[in-house]
């Protein structure tokens, strides 16, 4: 019986750790997704710029988390022999890859909201302070409680901030962050003139496209993998997810006037809001908070360009940091038993928990974009700008015709 206890234990470990892994590499795969989102939709003289953020914000992120971040949410360093490491065949390892792709999808939202004219070295460095000390320190408040901020919901209102996949941990506070960094860029030369929105068109509709749809696939690991272990797998995250998904692309289709930027940013939208609540809700709750994002972001891409004149090319800070805020507060609504979910949460705290990120986040961009404009200074000059980031900063173009 002791042998059978412990093969049933390895094999428990071993399949946590391969389910884990499998869900790293499906956010991972995500990152390809955002790097095509950006490429299809920025103007082709900044198509390598694009794809060369994206990939490089990774690798400083991978860093920033590995040897700071990662110790600043849990309390885990990774400084001890490789032969501790690999205890429970190294689950402790995976779960950080897993957690990782998470961090690196904060520079990755970023870096879609401030394209076209961004310098490329100091926006590596915004995405390692970032990655290394502003996210990880609200991550650690509500997925690790740090500093008794969930044990202060829970006393105040009945229950902790509801947060299973990250619609304000993630989406939200990167929203938030990139709108910071919008604002210390500025518009991009040429997009306002005398009152009047300049159309900058998409520069290639199938990539567009194909960006979204691989976020699209890879987002059901960034789901159903939150639960971290295999006894914790529900189908519920997955069919909420793909109803949100539903949801917000048949939203945005009738909203945006069958406009194929926001019909593929609406499922993305759908998804962003039903993170929090996809382990609680009833699908029909997903698929209403689902359509409610689709909807919002189409809304909130329009009124941010065309009345606040904010340069925000694809859309991040409407996406991913409302759309993120209200699937935070959508999981009080519909995470409750009234209206069919499995309940545990309350409204007050998950309207608090929403709000407190996006200040946060708000607050730590503005903070991170101001020092870095007031130093070295974030924005190319006129004559790069109007160039393109492509021959300006990397010396080639996206395509040749020779």
């Amino acid at each position: 019986m002791e042998n059978l206890h412990s093969a049933v234990e390895t094999l428990m470990h071993g399949a946590n750790t391969m389910f884990i892994l499998m869900g790293a590499i499906m956010v991972l795969a995500m990152h390809a997704g955002f790097a095509f989102l950006e490429v299809g939709t920025v103007r082709q003289k900044n198509q390598v710029n694009a794809l060369s953020k994206i990939i490089s914000d990774f690798a400083i992120s991978g860093l920033a988390y590995f040897f700071i971040g990662y110790w600043i949410a849990y309390g885990v360093t990774f400084f001890q022999g490789a032969e501790a490491l690999t205890d429970q065949n190294g689950y402790s390892l995976v779960k950080f890859f897993f957690l990782m792709t998470f961090a690196a999808a904060i520079p990755a939202i970023i870096s879609g909201g401030i394209a076209e004219r961004a310098r490329f070295a100091p926006q590596l460095v915004a995405s390692l302070l970032i990655v290394g000390f502003i996210y990880p320190f609200f991550e650690g408040l509500v997925w690790n409680g740090n500093m008794g901020f969930q044990g202060w919901l829970e006393a105040s209102f009945g229950a902790p901030f509801h947060d299973f996949a990250g619609s304000v941990v993630v989406h939200a506070v990167g929203g938030w962050l990139a709108l910071g960094a919008v604002l210390m860029l500025g518009a991009r030369r040429g997009r306002y003139r005398d009152g009047h929105v300049v159309a900058m068109p998409p520069s290639n509709i199938p990539f567009l496209a194909l960006g979204a749809w691989i976020l699209t696939i890879g987002w059901f690991g960034f789901n159903v993998m939150s639960a971290q272990t295999i006894d914790g797998i529900s189908g519920l995250v997955a069919v909420n997810s793909l109803m949100a998904m539903v949801g917000g692309t048949l939203a945005a289709l009738l909203v945006g006037r069958f406009d194929p930027g926001f019909l593929h940013n609406g499922p993305l939208a759908g998804l962003v809001a039903v993170c929090a609540g996809s382990d609680i809700m009833h699908p029909i709750g997903a698929l209403a908070t689902g359509a409610i994002a689709g909807g919002l972001f189409v809304w909130t891409f329009i009124l941010t360009q065309n009345k606040l004149k904010i340069d925000d090319v694809l859309g991040v800070w409407p996406l991913h940091g409302l759309c993120g805020v209200w699937g935070g507060v959508a999981a009080g609504i519909f995470g409750a038993q009234a209206l069919g979910g499995l309940g545990g949460v309350s409204l007050a705290s998950q309207v608090v928990g929403s709000l407190a990120g996006a200040a946060f986040a708000l607050a730590g961009g503005v903070l991170v974009y101001g020092v870095i404009k007031a130093t070295v200074g974030i924005r190319l000059n006129e004559e790069d700008e109007f160039m393109g980031a492509d021959l300006a900063i990397h010396k080639i173009g996206s395509v040749s015709d020779d």
